[in-house]
């Protein structure tokens, strides 16, 4: 058996900390990090990670993702802004728009939503392809007589 002492640091692959957020934890709220995450717990709330981020396939978030790398086995409910490459694995279930360099889906892998793969880094602007204003509250004119 493995033992690691409870405080010991996990490496991440940056070279950083690797973050954790186990099954049976929940969070209401937004969480920034400076590197990678690993996500098996359930967010509610938006991530922003200057690593990679893995949602494990018991994590769950409903909110935005920005990263620089994303690899997704559980669910998410949000936009996903990463700035180079997005795995949905096969356990995945995406619902939300995702804007990206590079994607890769396996199969039985579900994603409802759009994909905006641009030369543009995601992680830049704000701006959502396809949400123009529309008015609220318009009145047909009435018919001609």
């Amino acid at each position: 058996m493995v033992r690691t002492k409870q405080n010991e640091e996990m490496p991440a692959s940056n070279g950083g900390i690797l973050n954790v957020l186990a099954v049976g934890t929940a969070v209401k709220g937004s969480v920034v990090t400076a590197s990678d995450f690993r996500l098996d717990g359930r967010i509610e709330g938006d991530i922003t990670c200057k690593g990679k981020i893995v949602i494990g396939p018991k994590g769950s978030i409903k909110g935005n993702i920005r990263s620089e790398n994303a690899e997704i086995l559980g669910e998410v409910e949000g936009c996903v802004r990463i700035r180079e490459k997005l795995v949905f694995k096969s356990t995945a279930v995406v619902k939300g728009d995702v804007f990206i360099q590079t994607l890769e889906i396996e199969p039985g892998a579900r994603f409802n939503g759009t994909c905006t793969m641009s030369g543009k880094n995601p992680l830049d602007s704000d701006e959502v392809p396809g949400n123009e204003a529309v008015p609220v509250n318009t009145v047909a004119p009435p018919p001609a007589r």
